[in-house]
């Protein structure tokens, strides 16, 4: 069994931030045993599933999403489950259904037969191949961590995440998120193409007879137990307003935004956007041996947080602009203005 954070005030906040790195490190090296490279992306799925978080992660085929999501759930002992989403998938393939039963004494009734959403950790990969009335059924499920079926309403095991992939190539058969379910994605991670010394790695290490495999380090209720300390550090007041202030710049219309920003955003990012900064800088402040949160704290995480819940207009998209390139402005601006 592994140790638990201590919360008795004798014991000190070190011996805390100790324990919460170490715990975070056994994770990250056990998921390196397979994947080789994305220190960032193994680091920031890290970062959102000890938040709580759900994850979306983006790229062209065969740079290993669906075996990071895997090795997460090996390392940390979770129900997994994964879903090809597919044009004809229907909610019922996901959530679950009730289903006519016969006991064979001539008596019948109606039992509900769980979907694969019943778990700790599903994996929806390409999930914007399948219609929009199957990427709503996890809507709910997102948020509240609870289904409804037949008006009967029934919860989820904590902890629970979604960790979603696409391909960003594959244009035919495809339908875009709704931004309803984008905000609802902590993180959107982009996946790129390992560099050379790490391609020559993967080859090695997966063309041998023996492959590396992931071992459980510790339960998914460990997880929620960090995610729950990490919560505990404290942010400033002053520092709260400048994450107001970094969404706000976002938004078209308001008195931070800037001209770029003006002309060719549709609308800004939303509330969620600010929780997540906030709790990602916390994490990331534990994992830096602070028991405070700092700007770059709070700047680390933007790009993940923000790129998916910024709506660029069609003048960007003429101008060739991306919201990656526009939100690394954004957030050079709003550091500039933080170190006068």
């Amino acid at each position: 069994m592994s140790e638990s954070l201590p919360s008795s005030p004798s014991q000190s906040i070190e011996q805390n931030l100790a324990l919460f790195r170490d715990r975070f490190a056994q994770l990250k090296c056990e998921v390196q045993k397979v994947i080789i490279g994305q220190d960032e992306i193994i680091e920031h799925a890290l970062t959102a599933m000890i938040a709580g978080g759900h994850i979306l992660l983006e790229g062209v085929p065969g740079l290993g999403k669906t075996l990071l999501v895997r090795s997460l759930a090996g390392a940390l002992r979770l129900n997994f489950q994964r879903i090809q989403f597919t044009p004809d998938l229907m909610p019922a393939d996901l959530i679950g259904t009730r289903i006519f039963v016969e006991d064979g004494h001539g008596h019948s009734r109606f039992d509900f037969s769980p979907g694969p959403i019943f778990c700790n950790l599903l994996l929806g990969d390409e999930i914007n191949r399948a219609t929009p009335k199957t990427q709503s059924a996890l809507l709910e499920a997102m948020q509240e961590k609870s289904v409804t079926v037949a008006g009967e309403t029934r919860h989820l095991e904590a902890p629970f995440f979604v960790l979603a992939t696409q391909n960003p190539l594959e244009m035919e058969g495809t339908y875009p998120l709704p931004e309803a379910q984008l905000d609802r994605f902590f993180f959107k991670l982009k996946v790129s193409y390992p560099a050379e010394e790490e391609f020559d790695r993967i080859l090695d290490s997966t063309t041998r007879r023996e492959q590396p495999t992931v071992s459980p380090v510790f339960d998914g209720k460990d997880l929620v137990e960090m995610g729950a300390f990490a919560r505990d550090v404290p942010v400033a007041p002053s520092l709260r307003k400048s994450v107001v202030r970094l969404v706000m710049a976002t938004h078209p219309e308001t008195q931070y935004a800037s001209a770029e920003v003006k002309k060719y955003v549709r609308y800004g990012a939303s509330p969620r956007a600010g929780q997540a900064l906030i709790v990602a800088a916390k994490i990331r402040a534990v994992l830096n041996g602070q028991f405070n949160v700092s700007h770059e704290d709070i700047l680390a995480g933007a790009l993940p947080i923000l790129r998916h819940r910024v709506m660029l207009n069609f003048e960007a998209q003429a101008d060739g602009l991306d919201a990656d390139t526009l939100l690394g402005r954004v957030v050079e601006t709003q550091r500039a203005e933080w170190n006068r």
